[in-house]
């Protein structure tokens, strides 16, 4: 076992390597359309993405196995949040970019493309989250090979019956989930970002973490391969190997999958799609692939609940880090406390968003996904973002505009997650039941230092 994760960790470094090389010689990482110096000097936008993209793979195998390695040490679920806020780093980086900007421009008509840009890329981000990593996840899960063996798919009688069960104790991350979207269908009111915005969504994620740190380790997961091996290491050496990996591997998804996303928008403006459209959608997707790739690792091992928990974490920390720090960076670089304003297009963009948000967490209230859920969340998804595209390109006609088609998908959403929560109302009314039962048993030993029952 010693030699043969050895290997594998060479392996992920060594598609690492080409890209800290490029990183170092350029003293900092490459920018596409600007001479690259040094010994990369020349590469072409092509050469960068694949070179990126490469290291990107690398390092989201790292990350995982630090990940899973940290489960003999911390609670799991805490493990898998740290797991996720670094695999949408790159996210946090391209969205903190358009903030900065909308402050350093405010009043110009540059900053204001800037502030709907930063909140069409987060929109972006977080309904691909859904749209491609749900419901891809799901149906992938259900129908690789091998998925007969995975603990978590049940196999049912009816056309698209399969399921993936969902681990009972990500209830937490589904109700708290549920208060951001919630929330989140309020924020286009008040036209922009705002403090109250960042005071709700960012204390929602430090409560989160509060709660799942009191949570208890589980060290009696069976691992194999690289985390099976580094779990034997020394509590110390295996807490250093942990830290190190979560490191490096954080620093190259920061570093690298900007010119990733960048050079993928280039090479979609050369071939004729518009720029607005491959902020919100390519450079999301090329920031959010280490999320997805570590999570079609997870599931490979039949580790499928862990890969919808990371998947799930990555929402959240979005659907609240994310949104509720925009407003901080805009207002740095503006130099005062400033509301991170949007048009009306951007506040359906949100609407949108959390309507998607809603219906996919109402999916979940019974804690499993089937197949037919999954194909839903996919077309759904799908064919908004292909008719808005082709609205833009005015190759389709219809008798609405581009904003108004974003509003009727938006209750379309509602309409099904509103038939889910009355149908499902009490695995909804059981779910609240469950996460109150855990933040009572976060809190009570910190107030009493009575141990619970359960302990």
């Amino acid at each position: 076992m010693r030699r043969q994760s050895l290997r594998a960790i060479a392996a992920a470094v060594v598609l690492t390597i080409p890209w800290v090389a490029t990183w170092i010689a350029t003293e900092g990482f490459p920018r596409i359309g600007y001479a690259v110096p040094g010994t990369f000097s020349g590469l072409s936008t092509v050469a960068i993405v694949v070179v990126s993209g490469i290291s990107v793979l690398g390092a989201a195998f790292l990350l995982a196995w630090a990940a899973e390695t940290a489960e003999k040490d911390v609670p799991r679920a805490f493990a898998i949040a740290v797991l996720a806020v670094l695999a949408v780093a790159p996210e946090y980086a391209v969205d903190a970019l358009y903030a900065w900007n909308a402050g350093i421009y405010a009043g110009t008509a540059r900053g204001i493309e800037a502030g709907n840009l930063a909140v069409a890329n987060m929109t972006g981000a977080n309904r691909i989250l859904i749209g491609i990593g749900w419901a891809g996840i799901a149906l992938f899960t259900i129908f690789r090979r091998g998925s007969d063996s995975d603990p978590s798919v049940e196999r049912r009688t009816g056309f698209l019956a399969d399921v993936v069960t969902i681990d009972r104790d990500i209830g937490l991350d589904i109700v708290f989930l549920l208060l951001a979207t919630c929330w989140a269908f309020l924020i286009p009111l008040n036209g922009g970002i705002d403090v109250l915005d960042m005071l709700f969504l960012v204390g929602l994620y430090v409560a989160y973490i509060a709660i799942i740190l009191r949570g208890d380790v589980d060290p009696a997961e069976e691992h194999v391969g690289v985390p099976a091996y580094l779990q034997t290491f020394a509590k110390p050496n295996r807490i250093a190997t942990v830290v190190l990996l979560f490191a490096y591997s954080g620093l190259l998804i920061f570093t690298a999958v900007e010119p990733f996303a960048h050079g993928l928008e280039e090479i979609g403006q050369d071939i004729g799609i518009p720029s607005f459209f491959m902020i919100q959608w390519i450079a999301p997707l090329a920031s959010e692939s280490p999320e997805l790739i570590v999570v079609l690792y997870l599931v490979n091992k039949a580790r499928s609940t862990a890969g919808f928990n990371a998947l799930i974490s990555s929402k959240l920390n979005q659907w609240t880090l994310l949104i509720g720090t925009l407003v901080v960076v805009h207002s740095l670089a503006l130099g005062q406390y400033g509301v991170l304003a949007f048009d009306e297009r951007q506040a359906a963009e949100i609407w949108l968003t959390a309507a998607q948000s809603f219906f996919a967490i109402t999916i979940l209230l019974n804690f499993e996904i089937s197949a037919r859920e999954g194909v839903v969340l996919l077309l759904l998804f799908v064919s908004q973002v292909l008719s808005e595209f082709l609205l833009i390109r005015d190759i389709l006609v219809l008798p609405l505009s581009s904003h108004e088609l974003l509003l009727v998908y938006s209750g379309i959403y509602v309409l099904l997650g509103g038939i889910l929560l009355v149908s499902r109302r009490r695995a909804f009314r059981r779910l609240l039941g469950r996460t109150q039962g855990t933040i009572r048993d976060a809190v009570l030993p910190s107030r009493s230092g009575v141990p619970n029952d359960d302990d």
